[in-house]
């Protein structure tokens, strides 16, 4: 599975090289066409997404204009948040393509993988009906944003005040419907891709079970579909159809995007009985549910997390946590959390932590005489601290669902924070004295080098620095999240510079790798708020909350069935995703219950990064095991060593449930 809410992978490939690379070779005519317009397709998206990027990039310089010139000369300059606004679905659509392209376009893929390797003409059947589900999709984006654009281009709309700043509004809505057009045609091209490797598979004595399964899948898809037009089903039934059937495509291997835009487009057409409003509905999701100054936040702390990665900052608090605790049996382990901690309070990414520490402190803990099974788990473990310890992506992306202040859930989550990662040191520890043959022979790292204050200084001072700019801005009220995350950035830049970490090809990389994964986090946050407006006209909330009101049940009664609920989903998706498919539908519940919307938040964040260590699809023990050399450890070494900390994540998470006021504090 693809986590577009987490940084890549350190020594991911180039996205450079989505432009250039040949599914298959053409062999016929058709083929070579096809070659061909796959790498026309290619070389436009790269050019969309360094557009993309370099928007970006300009972003983070406007917003600390901006935040010097208000600080330094109390002159803010005008237009900034109007700007920030407008660029930011436009940096998404410019660069969705590439991101469908480089497969960070989010889907659940583990059905889907297995089908390919054992039916590879099923697999490729299954891919076509997803690929052209995608194209349908971003050609109903773009045919609804063609009239706004040629509209605001007619009448000269714009933003801004008349006599201080404005700006013609038709450009960014340009950006808008050529990245959906080119997001179509990429899709079209893997469609054919899909079909023309069907047809080459169609002769391959392929058992019939690979075609059983194909239409099994079209059965139950097209008789929902009949049973949802044809049935005389109330706004609530149809709801819940909706639902089973984006859950069923999802699990199957469509593009978690393109399910809940298909499957929420279809309910609002047979609610309201007029397929228009379903098409102007799509239509004002695309356009205007991530225009928002607030949601600049997402690319910034992005940015930032990557050029902090670039800089080699994980390996550096490995070393001092490791040369402060080298004599504490156990010690190695409980640095990596320290390390993690550190790591996950600049880059919110439990992933990109998962990634560096495997080959940081992994090697490490196996040369002191740890078991590979134990060196790995810590490691896995430790990483969720990434999406807990504040900046969060995921609290990020909460607070923007929720509508609750980002900076009252980054106040929150520091005790919570600071719980989760002093447990796995207590785990760590008791593991160690009371189960050696679980951790191994855990000798005092002597040959660790200490660390001396100036060494601290180097390797830690500009960290910690920029996090206590970073976070204290906002706990301060100093800077707006936005603000922060494009401080932030520019802090990272620094530092990546001032290390000599940062060449151009490294960070020509890290700007496409952001405008990626911003795109494939934001256009899931669009497709989620056309599937809210679906659930909101059949009334699927209110009516569970107040089933759920007038069963009597109490709020810690509620928690207990949402946490298995949480940890059941996250076997097999994202985070991210998990938020956006069950959140529009207990938030209106949590409240009926008389439940703290942040607490809430800081509960939902842990629960969901349970899945990150939980099979079949534990994210982060897949990237684990990727970093690793091959033959280190095996998927169920890595199982094994995370499950400890699973049960010590569930611990964490029924205290929070129980004791609110953990999280609540510090607001």
């Amino acid at each position: 599975m693809s986590s577009p809410s987490e940084a890549p992978l350190p020594d991911a490939a180039d996205p450079a090289d989505a432009g250039t690379v040949e599914t298959h070779p053409p062999e016929t005519a058709a083929g070579r066409l096809l070659a061909a317009a796959d790498r026309v397709t290619g070389a436009v998206a790269m050019t969309f997404a360094t557009v993309s990027s370099l928007w970006i990039f300009a972003m983070m310089i406007l917003v600390c204009a901006d935040v010097l010139a208000r600080g330094a000369l109390n002159r803010p300059i005008l237009g900034v948040a109007e700007i920030v606004s407008y660029s930011v679905p436009s940096c998404v659509f410019l660069a969705v393509a590439l991101s469908i392209r480089t497969g960070r376009f989010l889907r659940a893929d583990f059905v889907i993988e297995n089908i390919e390797k054992r039916y590879p003409r099923a697999g490729a059947l299954f891919n076509t009906l997803f690929n052209l589900a995608g194209t349908w999709v971003f050609f109903k984006v773009a045919e609804g944003l063609w009239p706004r654009m040629v509209r605001s281009f007619v009448n000269d709309d714009f933003f801004g005040s008349v006599g201080t700043f404005t700006a013609p509004t038709w450009p960014f809505i340009a950006a808008l419907f050529l990245g959906a057009c080119l997001a179509a045609l990429q899709f079209a091209v893997f469609t054919l891709t899909a079909g023309a490797d069907s047809l080459r598979h169609r002769n391959s004595g392929e058992p019939a079970r690979g075609m059983i399964l194909v239409g099994g899948f079209l059965v139950i898809a097209v008789g929902g579909a009949l049973f949802a037009i044809t049935g005389d089903l109330s706004p609530i039934d149809l709801g819940f159809v909706a639902l089973a059937g984006m859950l069923f495509m999802v699990l199957a291997g469509l593009h978690i995007a393109t399910a809940l835009i298909l499957l929420s487009f279809l309910g609002i057409w047979l609610v309201r009985h007029n397929p228009l409003i379903a098409e102007r509905s799509l239509a004002l999701a695309a356009a205007g549910s991530i225009k928002s100054y607030s949601f600049g936040v997402i690319p910034l702390f992005i940015l930032m997390g990557l050029f902090v990665d670039i800089a080699n900052v994980g390996r550096d608090a490995f070393a001092v946590a490791a040369g402060l605790l080298r004599r504490i049996r156990g010690g190695l382990g409980v640095a990596t959390v320290f390390a993690n901690a550190i790591f996950a309070a600049i880059t919110g990414s439990s992933i990109a932590s998962a990634a560096v520490f495997t080959r940081v402190a992994t090697p490490q803990m196996v040369a002191h005489g740890y078991t590979r099974r134990f060196s790995v788990g810590v490691v896995a473990g430790s990483s969720v601290l990434g999406m807990l310890i504040p900046p969060s992506l995921l609290l990020i992306v909460y607070g923007l669902i929720a509508e609750v202040s980002v900076g009252k859930l980054f106040t929150a989550a520091i005790l919570p924070g600071l719980l989760l990662a002093a447990t796995f040191c207590a785990t760590i520890l008791l593991m160690a004295w009371l189960t050696p043959g679980q951790v191994g022979d855990a000798r005092p790292a002597d040959d660790v080098e200490g660390i001396s204050f100036r060494d601290f200084a180097v390797k830690l001072f500009p960290i910690l620095t920029l996090i206590v700019v970073v976070v204290g801005g906002i706990y301060a009220g100093y800077f707006t999240p936005t603000e922060s995350g494009a401080v932030g950035a520019a802090g990272g830049f620094l530092i990546a510079l001032a290390r000599r970490e940062l060449s151009w090809q490294k960070l020509r990389q890290v700007l496409l790798e952001a405008a990626e994964i911003s795109a494939a986090i934001l256009f899931l946050i669009i497709a989620a708020n056309l599937y809210s407006r679906m659930l909101t006209l059949t009334t699927i909330p209110q009516s569970v909350a107040g089933w759920i009101v007038a069963a009597d049940m109490t709020l810690l009664a509620f928690l207990a069935i949402y946490l298995v609920i949480l940890i059941v989903l996250g076997m097999f998706l994202d985070s991210v995703s998990i938020m956006l498919v069950v959140l529009p539908l207990m938030l209106p519940v949590v409240s009926a219950l008389g439940g703290d919307l942040v607490w809430f938040g800081i509960v939902t964040t842990v629960a969901v990064e349970i899945g990150l260590l939980t099979p079949p699809f534990g994210l982060a023990a897949y990237v684990v095991r990727g970093t690793l050399p091959p033959g280190t450890a095996t998927l169920g070494e890595i199982f094994a060593g995370c499950t400890p900390f699973v049960a010590a994540m569930i611990l964490v998470t029924i205290v929070l449930m129980a004791f609110p006021a953990i999280s609540l504090a510090l607001l």
